[in-house]
């Protein structure tokens, strides 16, 4: 996300285009559709400018207008935008067939995670046959505290950098067991530091196990991370160490080097 007080201190920052991006961020899994009432609710906007907006952006393609209701959604030209991220981002290229092989070896759902802001976000997933479908959908943003990769990521920043996420970036409750405390999470990430992966469970989900390993860039710091999920139905601590962790760490392993390069 911009940082508002810089960019309103920009002489070339366009208001207008800052107010179509806000319109199209204002979608996501809670509001997939809305009338120009309810985005200008979401948005601050006033609801004239949001009708002008909303046209531009449905006569451009980017939003899809039911005719009955005239209710908005995003189009098509969302992937479009997408696969041309994909093919932008060297890191995609460089680890998915690494991911594939490690999808095809454990049976078990794969993730890219990259950091974005105070969030990380998948940018890259290989859901097992029992995931549920919101665990497929690329492009989720979760709290990077929160989770086994952004702790695995956080783990190899400067002590300093670390210690301001920690002290200063957003958590949020998702299930009872989710931690809310920062000394917890700092323990947490001690730990990665010291074994060089990440372990959750009950974080995003309840019984569900998350093991994260860092992907190491050319400076010596991640800025992404592979995370294997899996059921505590089915997998304790012991075995997903014996069994996934070795495959994890290998892969994270391969995929550095070849961002040096």
């Amino acid at each position: 996300m911009a940082n508002t007080g810089e960019t309103k201190r920009d002489t070339l920052f366009v208001g207008a285009l800052a107010k179509g991006l806000r319109v199209l961020r204002a979608f996501d899994e809670s509001k997939p559709e809305m009338s120009l009432g309810e985005l200008a609710k979401r948005t601050g906007m006033d609801k004239s400018t949001i009708q002008r907006l909303a046209n531009t952006l449905h006569l451009e393609g980017y939003l899809d207008k039911d005719p009955n209701t005239r209710r908005l959604r995003p189009s098509h030209a969302w992937l479009e935008l997408a696969y041309c991220y994909y093919w932008s981002d060297p890191l995609v290229g460089t680890a998915m067939p690494k991911l594939i092989e490690l999808s095809r070896q454990l049976g078990e759902t794969i993730n890219l995670a990259e950091i974005s802001g105070d969030h990380i976000i998948y940018v890259s997933r290989l859901p097992c046959k029992r995931t549920y479908f919101a665990a497929t959908i690329i492009g989720r943003r979760l709290p990077a505290l929160s989770t086994s990769a952004g702790r695995a990521i956080l783990s190899t920043w400067p002590e300093a950098e670390r210690e301001a996420a920690i002290e200063t970036w957003p958590l949020k409750v998702f299930t009872p067991r989710t931690v809310m405390d920062r000394d917890e999470i700092r323990r947490s990430i001690d730990e990665t530091i010291a074994n060089g992966f990440s372990v959750s469970r009950d974080q995003m989900l309840l019984n569900e196990m998350a093991i994260a390993a860092p992907i190491i860039g050319p400076d010596g710091r991640a800025l992404a991370g592979v995370q294997c999920s899996v059921s505590a139905y089915t997998w304790d601590d012991a075995r997903l160490r014996a069994e996934i962790l070795p495959w994890l760490l290998d892969t994270a392993n391969s995929i550095s080097p070849a961002l040096r390069s």
